[in-house]
């Protein structure tokens, strides 16, 4: 597969200069991505191919993908979090990259072979981008996607790491804590309410309302950060009151119509 980008490891970063180890410039080519998926680290992966004929089509693409095999496989990585790391690989052009679903859909894994990521802590503080212009026209949040995976992961018990790729490039892992199994159908307790804050209530009323929303109408119609809303969202996504599709929009699941029906009345 080729890139989107080519990588340039002569150019060396000015002084003071974000710490990627090479450039990227924008080519015309057709890229995608490989996803593995292990039903059993004792058996082969099934691999799907991903084409694209761009980037937006690539992050689309790769991000749908990825969250709804890992979905099948029972995991419970919110496809915000999905979202932001394929958006992500944009900086390394979409070069070779393969993305690996474990433990039953609760750990993915982006590897690329791109410049890669000399300071691993500044990647997860607010505001610090490497992006060129040519990347800000298909990024949603520059400087501002890797803090909010830490930052909803860490709210839902999850981690995120980030280590170098074998020769050259970076991976991203994701890990959720499994969701707990299903009890008998002749034993089932009743599920407690999850604690809602009142903005989280209010989250699933505008949900309601316009009968499914992303993060960036939640922001603007609740008059809040857009970090707040994507901690929101993941939040309620966790605890499987929301749902998202494939665009990125949640929608009420049933158990999240019966939680507001309650809250309601």
């Amino acid at each position: 597969m080729r890139s989107f980008f080519e990588t340039d490891e002569r150019a060396a970063p000015a002084a003071g200069s974000p710490s990627r180890r090479g450039t990227v410039t924008v080519v015309p080519a057709r890229t995608g991505a490989r996803i593995a998926v292990y039903d059993s680290m004792a058996s082969a992966p099934r691999v799907e191919q991903i084409d694209a004929s761009d980037l937006a089509d690539a992050i689309e693409k790769v991000a749908s993908r990825t969250y709804n095999l890992a979905r099948e496989r029972g995991g419970g990585v919110p496809y915000t979090i999905i979202r932001e790391v394929s958006e992500n690989l944009i900086h390394a052009g979409f070069s070779e990259v393969v993305v690996t679903i474990l433990d039953d859909g609760n750990t993915v894994r982006f590897a690329d072979q791109g410049p890669g990521i000399a300071d691993k802590e500044r990647a997860f503080l607010p505001g610090f981008s490497t992006a060129t212009a040519e990347m800000k026209d298909y990024i949603r949040g520059v400087g501002s996607g890797l803090p909010i995976v830490k930052e909803c992961l860490g709210f839902a018990g999850g981690t995120v790491d980030i280590d170098d790729n074998l020769g050259k490039g970076t991976v991203v892992t994701l890990r959720v804590a499994p969701r707990p199994k299903a009890p008998e159908a002749d034993q089932a307790p009743v599920e407690a309410a999850p604690r809602l804050s009142n903005r989280q209530k209010q989250v699933l009323s505008l949900v309601m309302e316009l009968g499914s929303a992303g993060p960036s109408v939640v922001a603007r119609e609740l008059s809040v950060g857009l970090s707040t809303a994507y901690r929101d969202l993941a939040s309620l996504e966790e605890a499987g009151l929301i749902l998202a599709d494939e665009s990125g929009k949640r929608a009420l699941t049933d158990r999240g119509v019966a939680l507001l029906d309650t809250i309601l009345r």
